[in-house]
């Protein structure tokens, strides 16, 4: 197996459907070979087990290869697109690229799934036209059938083991607005409307219940600094106030805050922030320090809900 530039496009996205280790080998190792011997920039951000599996067969190889664990840097999807992807890519401005990035594997959570999906469409969006080959392995044995399916919605190219060919069924943009849907209702949350003025009453409403859910130290203050970006963003870009809600789901605890603004581009928060993005910085941060980040927009309401992990 192998995955090849193609001649037209310089971004290339093809999905590689793999069953088993050497599979799995023979379709990664060749590709980053070939990136070496062409002086390409070659990272591999995979997860931990399949980092050694490929590290072990590259051999000395492995030198000239930038690793990263995507358990770590991928936890959450929100952050992949400018914590791994861009921040690697810019490293090496008019260069081709070479990424295998495998963002999701059997053991993520049906909602962490979600963001995985949306974030393997916006690729698409946010490298469209860069010199940039990202190839995403899917474990065919490990992962269902519909992730499978959805892996031909998000890329233009697929990768088996009869060979190379184009996707039946590529539709990024249904997948971005179809994962933007309405996020599922929290049933037990507490609540508190805010408006100007009210900033110090956000951070201490969620530090208050995200302490006594056992949340400390570090990850605290990352959800005080959330809570305090997110409602500044409602008061100067939703309308002026907001709703905070604050909760737990199992080993989580979970954040949101909503408003009567509307997020225009589905980039905001995965790309350096332009001063004319509602929100993108506030969305940003949030998504490097937040553990899960789901967000639904639409006219006239916005939700921004971000989940840690309590340990």
């Amino acid at each position: 197996m192998s995955a090849t530039t193609a001649e037209t496009e310089p971004f290339v996205h093809p999905a590689l459907f793999y069953r088993g280790d050497r599979e799995y080998l023979d379709g990664t190792v060749p590709f980053i070979r070939e990136g070496l011997k062409a002086e390409e920039p070659v990272a591999v951000a995979v997860p931990a087990r399949n980092l050694a599996l490929i590290r072990a067969e590259l051999g000395e190889d492995a030198a000239g290869v930038h690793f990263i664990d995507m358990e770590k840097a991928g936890r959450n999807p929100g952050r992949i697109i400018p914590a791994v992807l861009w921040a690697f890519t810019d490293l090496h401005p008019g260069r081709r690229v070479r990424v295998v990035g495998e963002p999701i594997w059997p053991d993520r959570s049906p909602t962490e799934y979600v963001a995985c999906l949306q974030h393997e469409a916006l690729i698409n969006l946010a490298f469209s036209g860069r010199d940039v080959t990202i190839l995403c392995p899917y474990d065919a044995d490990g992962l269902d059938a519909e992730i499978i399916a959805h892996a031909e919605e998000t890329h233009p190219v697929v990768v088996d083991g009869t060979g190379t060919r184009a996707s039946t069924g590529y539709a990024p943009e249904r997948v971005i607005r179809d994962c933007g849907g309405a996020l599922p209702e929290p049933p037990d949350a507490e609540v508190l409307a805010f408006g100007a003025d009210d900033l110090w009453r956000v951070r201490a409403f969620a530090v208050r219940y995200a302490d006594r859910a056992g949340l400390a130290g570090e990850r605290l203050e990352d959800l005080r600094l959330i809570a305090s970006e997110l409602a500044a963003n409602s008061l100067e870009h939703g309308g002026g106030s907001g709703t905070a809600r604050i909760w737990t789901e199992g080993p989580r605890v979970v954040f949101d805050v909503s408003d009567t603004g509307h997020i225009a581009d589905p980039l905001a928060g995965r790309r350096p922030a332009g001063s004319h993005q509602r929100g993108s910085r506030g969305l940003l941060v949030t998504n490097l320090l937040g553990d899960l980040v789901r967000v639904h927009t639409e006219r006239g309401r916005t939700t921004v809900r971000v989940y840690f992990d309590v340990s």
